[in-house]
């Protein structure tokens, strides 16, 4: 997949089938939107493209909201080329993105930047300046300017409950992992470059990875089975584990941080790059009186996640 940071491309870019959204999880609904233009583009032998924005443009209105991501460049970036996604076009979003029409943007970047031959949006993506532009006015723009317009329905999990970033970051809230996954189609990873911590984790016989959540949305607080994925190459090796996300209280510690204690592994991770999956969530983080106690409830976690992650299917 080929990455452009801007909406200038070369003849052999133009002419796409583009998806267009934000894409935050990059779920089973938005799973349907990229997948309806991979159907479409290769039907007409022509690039399948996404067009989404960065940073997500509810950083640039509401700054001061605590972090939300489910799905940070990296992560979401990986995700798409999984999919199948030929071309990415990101274009940066700041006010004065914002200010732009409706009209302006079809004009200026569908057609005139990009040229494409058809785009496919959600039934509720919005777009321009104060959210003017709609599917509707986006399908009659099309026939007027010689492009095609699919608008992919919404999609409802099992249940009834439509596939939604919002329902998805508010299930990982509440310590729900599993609830999660059903909706994005895989468990929910958190991402990052293995920090120097304080070492006890080795002192007490249970060494950890450290990561920091950085722009990641904060999951419920607490003890976790997780698979580790340790980049290698081209490839992801996957390790069965159990972390603690939390501020470590038996310490005294502030920052928040992902801790992961990987199964029969005793190798050097500083500064490797880790995707760590949460399956599911053992128990709440709680503050213990001693050394003791908190390695005797460390190794009641760790049998409990092997015993669960024992049965669960290989990634």
């Amino acid at each position: 997949m080929r990455i452009f940071r801007h909406d200038t491309v070369a003849a052999a870019e133009r002419g796409a089938v583009v998806a267009i959204g934000n894409f935050d999880g990059v779920h089973l609904g938005h799973q349907a939107v990229i997948g309806e233009a991979g159907r479409i583009a290769r039907a007409h032998g022509v690039p399948h493209a996404v067009l989404t924005f960065e940073p997500h443009p509810r950083r640039v209105f509401r700054p001061d909201d605590p972090p939300f991501r489910l799905t940070p460049f990296r992560a979401k970036s990986r995700h798409l080329e999984a999919l199948g996604v030929d071309l990415l076009f990101t274009l940066h979003f700041d006010h004065a993105f914002a200010q732009r029409s409706a009209a302006d943007f079809i004009e200026s970047v569908l057609v005139r930047n990009l040229g494409v031959r058809h785009a496919v949006v959600g039934y509720d993506f919005v777009f321009g300046h104060r959210r003017g532009g709609t599917p509707p006015l986006l399908q009659a723009r099309g026939a007027e300017l010689g492009f095609g317009v699919s608008v992919v329905a919404p999609m409802t999990a099992q249940g009834g409950a439509v596939y939604s970033s919002t329902r998805i970051r508010e299930l990982l809230g509440a310590g729900q992992p599993r609830e999660a996954a059903a909706l994005l189609g895989r468990f929910w990873e958190i991402e990052g470059r293995v920090e120097r911590g304080e070492a006890r984790g080795r002192t007490i016989g249970f060494p950890t990875a450290n990561l920091m959540l950085d722009d990641y949305l904060r999951p419920a607080a607490g003890v976790y089975a997780v698979r580790v994925g340790i980049d290698e190459g081209g490839g992801t090796l996957w390790h069965d584990g159990v972390a603690n996300l939390g501020r470590r209280p038996t310490f005294g510690g502030s920052d928040l941080r992902l801790e992961a204690h990987l199964f029969d592994f005793d190798h050097d991770l500083y500064g490797r790059h880790l995707r760590i999956a949460l399956i599911e969530h053992l128990r709440p983080e709680r503050k213990f009186p001693g050394i003791d106690a908190l390695k005797a409830q460390i190794a009641a976690d760790a049998a409990q996640a092997r015993a669960l992650l024992q049965a669960e299917p290989a990634p």
